[in-house]
Formats: C-alpha cells, structure tokens, sequence
C-alpha cells in the first residue's frame, strides 16, 4: 500500500491530509486533545498510552469525528516498546510525519526525600520517554525525506523551578534543552521541533501514582504530603491543543501557553544578569 501525505515545508509546514501523527499519552489530558486535534487536520493519529480505556475513549471520540486513528498501549520507558510502536505505526499508516513526545507524570516532594524509584520513575516517562522517541521515529522520518515536525512536552516547570517539583522540573528542564538543540540538528533534514511548556491546564497529571508501576513504588515509604501553589490561570487542554496545531504549522520552537509566564521568565533572566554584573 502506498501513502502520501505531501511534503512538508518548513519554516512554514502544511499539514496535508493523509499524514500520520503518533501521540504518546493519548489517553487523557493534553495527549487526547492535540490527538483530536489533529484528527480535525485530517491526520491519521496513532494514540499510544498505558491507559488502555483511555486510549480507546480517544480512538472512538476521533473515529465518531470521521477521523481515522489506533491506539497502541505502550510504556515509553521502554525502548523496545516503543520501537515495537513504530513499527505497528508505520505498518498500519505508513510514514510517520507528526511525533508528539507527550507522555508525562509529576511527584511532589522535597529532593532531600526524593527516592532512587521516584527518579526512576519520573525520568523512564518524561525524560527518557522522549529520548526513546527520538531514537525509534526520527531515523525513520529521516529516511523517508519529507520532513516532518516533533513535539516535545515539557512544562513551565523546565524554564523556571517550583518548589517541592525538583524531580519533575529536572526532568522538564533536560526536555528544554534537548528540544532547543534538536531543533538545530534536525533542521537541515526539513524536520521541525517545538517544545511545549505548559503552566497550569485542567488534566490528571496530579493523579500521575495511578500508572506507577508495581515495582517502582516505594512500599513502607511515605511521603510527606505537600501543596503546590500552581501559577497562572487554569486552562483547558483544548485551549492547549490549538496552540500546539498552530505551532506546528509555523514551526514555532516555543510553545509558552500563557502570557503570565513572561514575567517569571524575565526576572529568572534578570537574577542571572544582576549576579553576572555583581562579579564585575
């Protein structure tokens, strides 16, 4: 079977209907709305998750849409796995063109009882999540030679810390500057980079424990219980997802979801500044 999607123009890229974008973290939150997203751009999506129900709550809202999509349960941790998510894409839709690295989970807690599974945990989804990504899709969307875009998720958490998030915000702040210099090594090969950092957006990313597993929890372990005072007004993932579409049409290296994260981000820059000046 062949399949074709058009190419892909950069700085300005088309989505052209027909391609094949892969979610991972489909199944709810900001992963199932850029998946329906896209499904409006006439993008074939392969939704990829642990959520097994989420996932297919994804699939048929896209599906009763007139949108054509899969879902592929997936732990991205895992290389293998999500090599094997590569191939089931590809044999089911053809050539990749859209690569969403979006599967992401968050702990709360002080770095001084932050746990060697707690590290393990976060950074086998959200960090080592988006390398694996990286390592199985884009040799092959290389390959193909039509260019194509990558979508990063990391936080606003990855440009400036919060307290009692040192575990996530490492994690986060790694997916800044890998995304910043993807973006460079990727460009003479036509493919766009975006890095999305998100401040507060109604999804479950505070239930994160419910997919923690079994051998990476922490039994006879607690956790001291701590509240995180989450800046910014609170948004909605579809509010989220339309970001996410325009970015990608314009390949857009930041996506900085709301206009109050400016002034944390230039006073982080200031402190730098005033510090440099002091030393002279």
């Amino acid at each position: 079977m062949t399949w074709g999607c058009g190419l892909f123009r950069l700085p300005s890229m088309d989505i052209i209907k027909g391609c094949t974008a892969v979610v991972t973290g489909g199944a709810s939150g900001i992963g199932r709305a850029i998946s329906l997203a896209l499904s409006r751009e006439s993008v074939r999506v392969v939704v990829a998750d642990l959520d097994e129900t989420g996932m297919a709550g994804t699939v048929n809202a896209i599906k009763e849409a007139g949108g054509n999509a899969i879902a592929v349960r997936t732990d991205v941790s895992s290389l293998p796995e999500v090599q094997a998510l590569t191939e089931r894409a590809r044999d089911s839709f053809g050539p990749i063109s859209i690569l969403c690295n979006n599967a992401g989970v968050s702990i709360v807690g002080g770095l001084e009882r932050a746990t060697y599974r707690d590290w393990q945990w976060v950074m086998g989804v959200n960090l080592w999540g988006v390398i694996h990504g990286i390592m199985a899709f884009v040799p092959c969307m290389i390959e193909e030679g039509k260019g194509g875009h990558i979508i990063n998720t990391a936080s606003m958490a990855g440009l400036v810390a919060t307290q009692w998030l040192g575990v996530y915000t490492a994690t986060k702040y790694a997916v800044v500057g890998l995304s910043e210099t993807l973006r460079k090594d990727l460009k003479p090969y036509n493919i766009g980079v975006s890095v999305l950092c998100p401040m507060s957006v109604d999804t479950r990313i505070t239930e994160s424990e419910r997919n923690r597993p079994e051998q990476l929890k922490d039994p006879g372990i607690e956790h001291i219980q701590v509240s995180v005072d989450f800046l910014g007004r609170v948004i909605t993932a579809e509010e989220v997802a339309v970001q996410v579409i325009s970015a990608i049409k314009k390949n857009q290296l930041y996506i900085i979801t709301h206009e109050e994260a400016l002034d944390q981000i230039r006073r982080r820059f200031q402190r730098m500044e005033r510090e440099i000046q002091g030393k002279k």
